[in-house]
């Protein structure tokens, strides 16, 4: 996606539980605990995958996109399917997308990725010194910081 920003992967987390899992350290009942709410998102907004499920190996595991933001209101936290996410990104400045793969069969389920979407990013992308410098907080110089950097700084709530 064009305005996708801030991306951040979880897959070594992923190959780090399922290494505890496969030696036994890690019992399957303690990571195939997903909710009834994420197998129904999953079922009705999830988007199918090629990959099995490490655990159980007999279905195929399906991506759940979770919209997070407060330009969202009501609606974040909704789960969306990938197609929609384009048109979202261009309406709100900035939210963003946490994808979560489900296996509807055994239950497994984990954070595959999170990024930013939404209209701040093809600002960035046209991105002038000028542009940076309209973008920077008060006082602030805005030299060496994107200007997402220093808004989700500022964020209140984000535990930044």
């Amino acid at each position: 996606m064009r305005t996708q920003r801030q991306v951040v992967d979880y897959s070594l987390r992923r190959r780090s539980v399922l290494r505890e899992v496969y030696s036994g350290r890690v019992g399957t009942h303690e990571v195939c605990d997903a909710s009834p709410y994420l197998k129904s998102a999953a079922k009705f907004h999830g988007e199918p995958t090629e990959d099995h499920c490490p655990v159980c190996r007999r279905e195929n595991l399906t991506h759940v996109h979770y919209i997070y933001g407060d330009e969202l209101k009501q609606a974040a936290g909704q789960a969306r399917r990938k197609a929609e996410l384009p048109v979202l990104a261009m309406t709100f400045r900035e939210f963003q997308v946490y994808v979560v793969e489900v296996c509807r069969g055994c239950g497994w389920n984990h954070l595959v990725e999170q990024y930013l979407l939404g209209r701040d990013g093809i600002e960035q992308s046209t991105g002038t010194a000028d542009a940076v410098g309209a973008n920077a907080p008060a006082g602030s110089t805005g030299a060496g910081r994107t200007p997402t950097r220093a808004r989700t700084r500022l964020r209140p709530g984000s535990g930044e």
